[in-house]
């Protein structure tokens, strides 16, 4: 088992509830999409999986440890060296050369004498080299972030977590920045990447196409719930319908990767009502 959230809940100290009654679990190895609209709670769940946010209820395991308040510090730390997070603005200082970025992936890894060096002289250029030709970067190696697009960014983000070879790699809009071709390459890597090391692949996306194109299991966020489970073949119209619909229940176009204006086909009634899932 890579993750199991047991009727998880996530509450901010400014009282606003993220999540609510999370039951998700994955095999080592699976790959996911997270689909809902903008603050359905999908970068929270990703948070509260890669334990950057700990849950305030039910439970949690990661990799095999339990992940709570609870937890001491040094299994939190050892834990999350094991999990590998591409951001939607990747947080690299920009003065930072990219060899330096990439190389940081392994930073939890090394010992501290050899984190330490690499911050002076890069500890293993062929290493990023090559985690940034898999992107398409091979020739900024020696070029500093803050001469790059938003876009090389966030593919610098994602060398640097395929040069850290993780057990879980959670990716939060991870192809945000980049065009219609380049995204259907970089999401095609990272999943054939995680199957190649038997990771465990959970990303967010905003276009449901490519969800569909590129995962074999889907889920739906709305409202910090989840909505759905299910493998991609058998997501119907109905469900994207209600997963994207308006507050009045109205519908609304599907965020796709070509276009942001494409109705749902053989869509139910508008006044269906909205399922959401409940723990066992």
């Amino acid at each position: 088992m890579s993750f199991m959230l047991d009727d998880v809940g996530l509450t901010h100290s400014n009282g606003f509830t993220a999540l609510s009654h999370i039951c998700l679990s994955a095999a080592q190895g699976e790959s996911i999409a997270l689909i809902g609209p903008s603050g359905a709670g999908k970068t929270s769940l990703l948070s509260a999986i890669g334990t950057a946010y700990l849950p305030t209820a039910g439970q949690m395991q990661v990799l095999g440890q339990a992940a709570s308040a609870q937890s001491a510090a040094r299994e939190l730390k050892a834990l999350r060296s094991r999990i590998g997070t591409v951001h939607q603005a990747a947080p690299i200082p920009l003065r930072q050369r990219v060899v330096t970025a990439v190389l940081a992936g392994k930073l939890g890894q090394w010992p501290l004498w050899k984190a330490l060096a690499s911050l002076a002289y890069p500890q293993d250029i062929p290493g990023a080299r090559e985690a940034l030709a898999r992107v398409q970067l091979d020739d900024k190696l020696f070029a500093r972030c803050d001469q790059l697009s938003g876009g090389q960014l966030q593919r610098v983000g994602i060398a640097r977590v395929l040069y850290q070879q993780a057990e879980l790699i959670l990716a939060d809009e991870p192809v945000s920045a980049l065009d219609p071709a380049l995204s259907q390459a970089t999401v095609q890597l990272l999943v054939q990447e995680a199957a190649a090391h038997n990771a465990t692949l959970v990303a967010s996306l905003h276009a449901v196409d490519l969800a569909l194109a590129h995962f074999s299991r889907i889920v739906g966020i709305r409202g910090g719930r989840v909505l759905f489970d299910l493998p991609a073949a058998q997501v119907a119209a109905e469900q994207l319908q209600a997963l994207y619909a308006h507050a009045d229940g109205s519908p609304m176009p599907l965020p796709t990767l070509h276009s942001d204006a494409v109705q749902v086909e053989n869509a139910t009634s508008s006044s269906a009502p909205v399922q959401v899932m409940t723990c066992r």
